[in-house]
């Protein structure tokens, strides 16, 4: 009887030992350059277990102790498995090759899921810097904001444009930061370049509208950068030499596989050309930029990231007229491990951008002023529980200053200069939560709140007729409170196809008024007043995600409705230089709605994507179009792309790149009438015409001239605009000179043929 009792309470032991919970975690490196690997997957296929890796290539996962054969995999990278007998709690460092070292296991290929269909998050999109590499570009410029928008559900502003719209959403209403610094102006050359050079950019994420609860501040997309960490095994320098500009790379090691350093500039070089020509020798037409990082390994637990970047662009016309505009961000970011479950990093990031237009040309002179900076402090903590949770939490705090527009120069209007000030703050909690192999759920809350602090001025308008709003008082406001929550939801139907459903509220205090179809560098940048109020969106949103032969093939479709209220536009014919800006606003609410589909080959000597949204996007704004909907500008139903790469051989790369958008919605005059032989034009209902429909084809070569382990060039061949499509750029009426009763329309292009080429290195 002894015995027998004896024996049970041994087995009742073993089975307890056998379900004892342990942790595996770990980073992921590249083992080329040591740089930590986002979003990489740890699979545990005997249990049907996973993970990913977090923005700092950090990852832990709890499973019953045993033995276990764990496999590590990334995009771009080869699969790491290892046998590990996991019986106690223990940190696992793994680095992996890139694709071209070793052959890939077939059977883990087919075991893996693709994130599109596993994940629990919905609307969102990574684009690959490999990729970037290999697109046609407008001479020979790789760009992450031109290729972001051959995806689904994100619209460039027409030819030539710089503006993003994500779901109907205006330029304005997609957050795009570096480093977590918010860049508020992303073009060089007036929207023709971005000023984020690839060769410093590790990860790019776009989450459109549906975020998890760390991202707010804006209503209708986020755009999350990281730039590279520099490499510390060994120094390495890459560049390029194009025909009007020219970069340089250079990282490296300040101590080998402990800290690391990267120093990355480009420069355009149009201006030294115009110095050979007659009448423009005295123009100025360039700009620069500069990223700069910093890596300090203080133990195995503790990490420090220094970052910065500083662009600016130049343009003038001799001594008469000149602008000039720059971004300056700068982030300080502190990891740390504190126990095999629990990570936590820390930020502060500072962000500048100014414009500054000097008018010499008259008497006197006098310069136009913008500008909006911000400090912000972070700190969020990421905690792993169990298998099927991940927790986020943080807190996060932005002292906002904003010049909106001021006059140097003049003195009757220096007071205008007087900066405005508001502290935004937030806190979040979010959790991703497998309820089985089956069902997952991101859910998370999220607690906003604005409000204005000492300086400036905030008005009170006469309300009386639309045309003379005259101040009557100046105020503070009050403080806004937004809670936002957000949930996705994923139902996996088997290991290839998956449905999800979402919803998603946002809120938005800063503002970019514009009374142009582009945004340019001169477009005001707002906060919320006692006039305008935050922006609110809300999305919901439904997708079916389907993989095909092993994953060679992926299909998405998602359909998405979003309700948009406190929207902003300008009222009829407003003055948009009008120092006290609110009184050219009005305000009211907006919609979109559409659907969105993408089919991607993803293995094969060719790949590439085909993606097409339809859409619709309307306002509603009081004493605008007679208080009915109309379309707002950026409202463009059909929104076609089509990307393909193909690899010849080992020298020979081709690629090609289609789009067809239809043109913005825009105001045009229907007539005209003099009074006191001034012309005075009479317009159309808001946004009732198009522009032409925008379409064109680019496509490259790119000729490997030499690879090996340390050394690698390369020759890149480009068409910008193949056929020669003649897409308006702009176009503005006159008066007929053959009949001044009558209007001529005279259309703008740009770009008809662009062919480059370029020179890239690596050594």
């Amino acid at each position: 009887m002894k015995n027998s009792l004896l024996f049970f309470f041994l087995n009742l032991f073993s089975l307890a030992l056998a379900q004892e919970k342990i942790t595996l975690n770990g980073y992921v490196y590249d083992i080329a350059n040591g740089e930590s690997i986002a979003n990489a997957d740890i699979d545990i296929l005997d249990l049907n277990l996973s993970t990913q890796t977090n923005a700092y290539g950090f990852y832990s996962i709890t499973l019953p102790a045993g033995e276990y054969e764990v496999f590590w995999r990334a995009d771009g990278f080869n699969v790491e498995s290892q046998v590990l007998n996991l019986n106690e709690s223990q940190r696992q460092d793994i680095f992996l090759f890139s694709e071209d070292k070793i052959e890939l296991a077939d059977v883990v290929v087919e075991a893996r899921l693709q994130n599109k269909v596993s994940e629990s998050q919905m609307g969102l999109e990574k684009v690959k810097i490999s990729t970037l590499n290999k697109l046609p570009v407008l001479l020979g410029e790789r760009d992450v904001i031109k290729t972001i928008k051959f995806l689904p559900g994100m619209k460039s502003s027409g030819a030539g444009g710089s503006g993003l719209s994500v779901r109907g959403g205006s330029t304005d209403q997609n957050m795009i930061t570096l480093d977590e610094a918010v860049v508020y102006n992303t073009d060089h050359l007036l929207g023709f370049f971005s000023t984020f050079n690839s060769d410093a950019i590790k990860d790019v994420s776009i989450y459109k509208g549906t975020a998890p609860a760390e991202y707010g501040g804006r209503v209708s997309s986020f755009v999350d950068l990281r730039m590279k960490e520099g490499n510390n095994k060994e120094f390495e320098t890459s560049g390029g030499i194009g025909l009007i500009f020219s970069r340089l790379n250079i990282e490296g090691p300040i101590q080998k596989d402990k800290s690391s350093f990267l120093v990355s500039g480009r420069r355009s070089y149009a201006d030294l050309f115009l110095k050979l020509t007659g009448d423009f020798k005295d123009n100025k037409l360039y700009f620069y930029d500069l990223n700069a990082k910093l890596n300090y390994k203080l133990s195995d637990k503790d990490q420090i990231f220094l970052s910065g970047y500083y662009g600016r662009d130049v343009l003038g016309m001799g001594d008469n007229f000149g602008i000039n505009w720059g971004n300056l961000t700068q982030s300080l970011r502190y990891n740390r491990i504190w126990n095999n479950k629990l990570f936590s990093n820390t930020s502060f990031v500072y962000s500048d951008f100014d414009f500054v237009i000097d008018i010499k040309s008259t008497n006197p002179n006098f310069s136009i002023v913008s500008k909006i900076q911000d400090f912000n402090l972070k700190h969020e903590f990421e905690y792993y529980p169990n298998t099927r949770n991940k927790w986020k939490i943080g807190l996060t705090s932005t002292h906002h200053t904003n010049i909106p527009g001021g006059i140097e120069g003049l003195s009757q209007l220096t007071e205008s200069k007087e900066p405005r000030k508001a502290l935004e703050s937030a806190a979040y909690v979010s959790n991703d939560w497998s309820l089985s192999d089956k069902i997952g759920i991101n859910y998370g809350l999220r607690l906003s709140h604005f409000t204005n602090l000492k300086g400036g001025d905030y008005y009170e308008f006469n309300e009386e007729g639309d045309i003379a709003r005259t101040i009557t008082d100046t105020k503070e406001f009050d403080d806004y409170l937004n809670l936002e929550p957000r949930v996705s939801i994923k139902y996996q139907i088997d290991r290839n196809q998956s449905i999800k459903a979402a919803y998603t509220r946002n809120s938005q205090n800063l503002h970019l008024v514009s009374n142009s179809i582009t945004s340019t560098p001169s477009d005001r940048w707002v906060m919320s007043s006692n006039i305008i109020k935050p922006q609110i969106s809300d999305q919901v949103s439904l997708g079916y995600f389907r993989n095909l032969s092993a994953s060679k093939y992926e299909f998405a479709i998602e359909t998405y409705y979003k309700n948009m209220q406190n929207q902003i536009d300008f009222k009829d014919a407003a003055n948009d230089r009008d120092l006290s800006i609110e009184r050219q606003l009005r305000f009211g609410k907006g919609r979109a709605y559409g659907v969105e589909f993408l089919a991607k080959k993803n293995k094969g000597k060719l790949t590439g994507w085909l993606g097409y949204t339809w859409s619709k996007t309307e306002k509603q704004i009081d004493d605008v179009n007679d208080n009915n909907w109309y379309n707002a500008r950026q409202d463009r139903p059909h929104d076609l792309s089509v990307v393909a790469m193909y690899e010849l051989n080992n020298k020979w790369n081709f690629s090609a790149s289609f789009i067809y958008q239809t043109g913005n919605a825009v105001t045009y005059p229907t007539g005209k009438y003099s009074i006191e032989d001034q012309t005075v034009w009479l317009y159309s209902e808001r946004n009732g015409y198009r522009m032409p429909d925008n379409h064109r084809l680019d496509i490259a070569a790119t000729w490997t001239l030499k690879k090996t382990k340390k050394r690698t060039s390369e020759l890149v061949f480009s068409l910008y605009n193949v056929y020669g499509r003649e897409n308006a750029f702009s176009i503005f009426f006159e008066e007929s000179e053959s009949n001044p009763n009558a209007l001529t329309a005279t259309q703008v292009s740009l770009f008809k043929y662009v062919p480059s080429i370029s020179y890239n290195f690596k050594f």
